[in-house]
């Protein structure tokens, strides 16, 4: 029995669902989601509550469940809400800035490293060594933020690199002389 597919997800006053066939679009102040979903699981809106059936108790089918519920929710949070990741740079010279909707990191390269934001996604940086990537869909903000942790990801023997705020790097000891 999946636990997360028998949760109901309650729709927030705002948010508009509309379905047809196996497609969901979820319309809110944030702007609209569009996802196909498997046509097995049905979705059924009752007033300001959607909950999902499955058509049998199989290994595939349950699995199924829970990942078509916790996709939808996070596209109702997401044209309402919007989610946001919150990244910190540590490194002597390390910075960001924004130049329009392209972030430019020097990250102790011989050049800046210049991301270009996709379709939907914002970057903000509130100081020289903080970013914050935001957007509506919980997807393409994972994504992105993890793009831009790839251009220096945090290494282990003096912390240096871009990480998630809140993220913790096991440290190595360094190299013993004799």
């Amino acid at each position: 029995m999946s636990r997360i597919g028998n949760k109901v997800v309650v729709i927030p006053a705002g948010v508009e669902v509309t379905q047809e066939g196996n497609v969901v679009t979820v319309k809110g102040s944030k702007g609209t989601l569009s996802r196909t979903f498997r046509p097995e699981i049905t979705l059924e809106i009752e007033g300001a509550q959607a909950t999902f059936k499955r058509p049998n108790d199989s290994k595939e089918m349950k699995a199924l469940h829970g990942t078509t519920r916790a996709l939808f929710a996070n596209m109702v949070t997401g044209v309402s809400e919007g989610f946001t990741k919150d990244l910190e740079m540590i490194g002597v010279g390390y910075r960001a800035q924004l130049q329009g909707t392209k972030l430019v990191l020097s990250v102790g390269k011989s050049h800046p490293d210049e991301i270009e934001a996709p379709e939907g996604i914002t970057f903000e940086v509130p100081d020289n060594t903080h970013i914050k990537v935001s957007g509506q869909s919980k997807e393409k903000v994972g994504q992105t933020a993890a793009f831009v942790r790839s251009h220096r990801t945090p290494e282990p023997y003096k912390g240096k690199g871009i990480r998630y705020v809140g993220e913790f790097v096991r440290r190595k000891e360094g190299k013993t002389g004799k």
